[in-house]
């Protein structure tokens, strides 16, 4: 069996995208596709940066998720495969999930980044600049990761935000939280905490605004049915039912990433081959959380054409 899972925020980088735009016109279009659906020329931040408008959330989601369907429609289109026929699952981290969602058909590209841009700039409203913060955890597990968490909370938020791999949790929450979080890795066993360059406290209860945001915008914009079974970043479960799939994308701003948990629910479901599409982030996570599987990271043309081969 086999699940496609696409990467979220910190994937990005000045010049995504170009290549494929240079070999393919179904990638071009792609690309157009989402600069008129938000009104902005976003595959030229994406090619030419700079790069901290890249890195800007409203941005870096969408353009992200462009990359990535760019590629799909590429295999689809010019190596005639089609995502139904060769995926038993979906599952994308964070910001990757609408990118889950729109390649099973549950959204067209041009909600998808409208989506994302609305997702992106409600994050960065929820919380004033500055108030919010997140960490990598290197060397933990979630156990350790949680108790540190409950520890540099003192009445403030400070909660796991990403459980990615079996070595690496992300808090989120106060500032101040994050820096007690930090300062007390030691204590805990953890190897090292890093504060992380990001604008907002993502995955925690401070973005509740932006929540409530999402959940307007999703009852505008409902998902439709999917043509791939999904495994839900908050629940680590599959989901098929559209309405579930809304409820939970709106839980999902404010609940935790179970990233780690869900690579061994598809595993244990019988995933024995997975395939990254838009980057090379979350393949080493799965890498590190189950072993005797085959995983495929997609990022260049070369990439494309030698899956086409594979599938």
């Amino acid at each position: 069996m086999r699940a496609f899972v696409f990467p979220g925020q910190g994937s990005q980088k000045v010049g995504m995208g170009v290549e494929l735009a240079q070999a393919s016109t179904t990638a071009r279009e792609v690309f157009e596709e989402v600069d008129d659906a938000l009104g902005q020329k976003l595959f030229r931040i994406m090619s030419e940066g700079p790069e901290d408008a890249l890195t800007l959330t409203e941005n870096a989601q969408p353009a992200i998720m462009a990359n990535a369907i760019a590629m799909l429609r590429v295999l689809e289109k010019e190596g005639g495969i089609a995502l139904a026929d060769k995926a038993d699952f979906v599952a994308g981290h964070s910001l990757g999930e609408y990118t889950a969602l729109c390649a099973a058909g549950a959204f067209t590209l041009a909600d998808t980044a409208r989506l994302l841009k609305l997702r992106g700039l409600s994050m960065l409203a929820a919380v004033p600049v500055g108030i919010g913060a997140m960490c990598a955890l290197l060397g933990a597990d979630i156990e350790k990761a949680t108790a540190l968490a409950a520890a540099a909370a003192e009445g403030e938020v400070c909660t796991v935000a990403n459980d990615n791999d079996p070595t690496q949790v992300v808090l989120s929450g106060h500032k101040a939280a994050i820096d007690r979080a930090i300062a007390l890795v030691k204590e805990f066993g953890i190897k090292r905490g890093v504060l992380l360059p990001v604008s907002a406290p993502f995955h925690c209860p401070l973005m509740q605004p932006a929540a409530d945001a999402m959940a307007e915008a999703l009852a505008a914009t409902p998902p439709q049915s999917l043509r791939v079974t999904l495994f839900a970043n908050v629940t680590a479960a599959m989901v098929t039912d559209p309405a579930e799939v809304q409820r939970l994308l709106v839980e999902q701003v404010t609940g935790r990433v179970r990233w780690r948990e869900s690579v061994i629910a598809m595993k244990e479901a019988g995933v024995e081959q997975f395939v990254e599409l838009g980057g090379k982030v979350v393949g080493p996570m799965i890498g590190r959380t189950v072993a005797d599987v085959s995983i495929t990271s997609v990022s260049s043309m070369a990439d494309v054409e030698a899956l086409a081969k594979d599938l």
